[in-house]
């Protein structure tokens, strides 16, 4: 059964993730890539434009689906050597989260819908990856 995902990350970060065809969640730790298999979906959501940066992005940046049925070590300099996971991303359209907030069930809280972001990934319903994709691609693609 096809299940569908929200990552977390600054948009900088999301875009070296389109660049490369991986997704890399949670400062490199392999336990939120082993809970997706191959046929799920993946959105990123991006609360800032840069990691360490304080400009505000809010959101959808990039959408795409599990490939890669292996979690693998990548080091991306000595010291640094997150796990990753092969994505086939699809060219999509930034959507702002805003104007979505009062549809999407999985956030709870609308007053304070960021908290729902807070672990850096997490499992939505299809509704939710159907309205969100629509935005990001003008239509929701064939999945399971």
């Amino acid at each position: 059964m096809t299940r569908y995902w929200i990552g977390v990350a600054s948009k900088e970060h999301v875009s070296l993730g389109v660049a490369g065809g991986f997704s890399q969640l949670c400062h490199g730790k392999a336990l939120p890539l082993k809970r997706m298999a191959v046929g799920d979906w993946l959105i990123y959501y991006s609360p800032r434009e840069q990691f360490d940066g304080t400009v505000p992005c809010q959101k959808f940046t990039a959408i795409g689906k599990v490939v890669g049925d292996k979690v693998y070590p990548f080091e991306m300099f000595p010291g640094f050597v997150p796990y990753r996971r092969d994505i086939n991303f699809m060219e999509a359209t930034d959507t702002p989260i805003r104007p979505l907030l009062e549809q999407l069930s999985f956030i709870k809280d609308k007053s304070r819908w960021g908290y729902a972001f807070r672990f850096g990934h997490l499992e939505i319903p299809k509704a939710d990856f159907e309205l969100i994709v629509t935005g990001m691609l003008g239509y929701s693609p064939k999945h399971g």
